[in-house]
């Protein structure tokens, strides 16, 4: 993988309307902080940090960023964006050491059809989109696979059925569902208004049998008083 640098510059002045100032002109204001360091305040330039981020690491991203000529192993920790337009309003980025572990979240991404499920016209509801792990900065998966082809409807996969790489750990409950293959809601609506059909023709049925009978009884009350 190709080494991602990110140039920062510092001295920039902290407030709200200083901030506005900066992004009215493509720049970003961010903060480094970690590895028991003071934090400190920098600007980065959108056009560099969305290239930064939109690897196939994505948010996960091990970046070099380079302030004031010297280099910080880094990682964006958080990205704060406007409510409504989603522009990028702050950035936090964590300094890192490479041996030593980090916490991420990672994409979960299902592999394979679920044809027995599609066949009896259900759907895999996905649960869980990312997972928390443990790992060193070199050893961050881009994203975790799970194979949903087996599933057939009732069955479900959980945290416990994920493969993680080796290096890689979570601390997440191993119960947690992350698939569950079950009937879409038009499926169940479907069969309701069968059985609702089913009900009603039964009823009316049962309902036609009681008429005959009746009309049935009457009709031999009358033979008899004839007879007499």
């Amino acid at each position: 993988m190709d080494e991602i640098v990110l140039t920062a510059a510092t001295g920039r002045t902290v407030g709200t309307r200083p901030s506005r100032r900066l992004r009215a002109t493509g720049a970003i204001p961010a903060v480094v902080y970690g590895l028991d360091q003071e934090p400190v305040t920098v600007t980065v330039e959108w056009p560099e940090l969305r290239r930064a981020i939109t690897t196939e690491a994505g948010l996960n991203a091990v970046i070099q960023l380079e302030i004031d000529g010297d280099r910080h192993l880094s990682i964006v920790k958080d990205i704060q964006r406007h409510p409504v337009r989603r522009d990028v309003l702050h950035v936090d980025f964590i300094r890192i050491d490479p041996d030593r572990e980090v916490v991420v979240d990672v994409p979960i991404v299902f592999v394979g059809d679920a044809e027995e499920v599609t066949n009896n016209d259900g759907m895999v509801d996905q649960n869980l989109f990312a997972l928390t792990i443990s790992s060193t900065p070199g050893n961050i998966p881009t994203e975790i696979e799970i194979d949903i082809s087996a599933l057939t409807i009732g069955d479900s996969l959980r945290v416990g059925d994920l493969v993680l790489p080796q290096g890689v750990s979570t601390e997440v409950d191993p119960d947690d569902a992350v698939a569950v293959a079950m009937i879409t809601r038009s499926t169940l609506e479907a069969m309701a208004a069968d059985e609702e059909a089913e009900a009603a023709a039964l009823a009316a049925e049962l309902a036609e049998e009681a008429e005959e009978g009746e009309e049935a009884a009457g009709d031999d009350g009358e033979a008899d008083a004839s007879d007499e």
